[in-house]
């Protein structure tokens, strides 16, 4: 299937809620000459209950984007939304609220405490916030990342692929609206890769979960309802449906 042109993307695809926005996104760093703007003039959306691939070459922009959706970055000018929540109208407590209790986070580097063994790792953002743990539900999560029996495990007992099931488990026990994934399989290898992005297709499909995730790989592409493409900051296109093949011919004409 060819890529869509360039424009707001999500919603097309057939679905009526959206579970992130961004209109006119714009992030630049730095000032004068030496200014580099790395996300320019961006309107998309996320349809929720989607899994969305974001590619494109590198530097053009796309763990920028995410950070910024995620709230993790503020932006240099334009709006964003979670859900109905205008990010920018947030008080940094307000913000540090929504990331917690709406946002779930899988970083290629697992960012698990080496200290803590996977059944805290997992709970932790909940022990943070003073929030119980529903039982039924974290046990549910660890059923489907597979982890029952190594729960008593730190993370240097695992290996890099449990690893990042605990973190994907510690994304979702908190029920959040929309989960970001910033190139969550750069550091593993093809079986634990696929074991991975099986658990984030799976979240989506069992659980209705909306993920978004950054990669630069057309396989992981590949388990997306829909691939966005960016190339110089801006959305260069789109695909439905992806492939790992009409994601690679995507991506030679964006020069990935």
């Amino acid at each position: 299937m060819p890529a869509r042109p360039a424009g707001t993307y999500g919603p097309g695809m057939g679905a009526t809620t959206v579970a992130a926005r961004a209109r006119g996104v714009t992030k630049t760093y730095g000032d004068g000459q030496a200014a580099v703007t790395a996300v320019d003039g961006v309107d998309l959306d996320i349809p929720a209950g989607s899994f969305t691939a974001v590619m494109g070459p590198s530097g053009s922009g796309k763990s920028t984007l995410m950070h910024c959706m995620a709230g993790l970055d503020t932006v240099t000018s334009g709006r964003l939304w979670t859900g109905e929540i205008e990010i920018a109208r947030l008080r940094e407590r307000q913000l540090t609220r929504l990331r917690r209790d709406r946002i779930g986070f899988v970083f290629q580097a697992y960012n698990l405490l080496p200290a803590l063994n996977a059944a805290a790792n997992i709970t932790l953002p909940l022990d943070i916030a003073g929030r119980a743990a529903d039982p039924e539900w974290v046990g549910t999560v660890i059923d489907t990342v597979g982890l029952r029996d190594r729960l008593r495990h730190r993370p240097s007992e695992l290996s890099g692929g449990q690893q990042q099931r605990v973190a994907v488990a510690r994304a979702l026990a908190s029920r959040p609206e929309i989960v970001f994934a910033d190139e969550p399989t750069g550091n593993l290898d093809s079986k634990a890769s696929a074991e991975v992005l099986g658990l984030l297709r799976g979240s989506v499909r069992e659980f209705g979960q909306t993920v978004v995730m950054v990669t630069h790989d057309p396989v992981a592409a590949g388990y997306a309802d829909q691939v966005v493409f960016l190339a110089d900051g801006r959305i260069a296109g789109g695909l439905a449906r992806p492939t790992p093949e009409s994601v690679l011919d995507a991506m030679k004409n964006l020069g990935g």
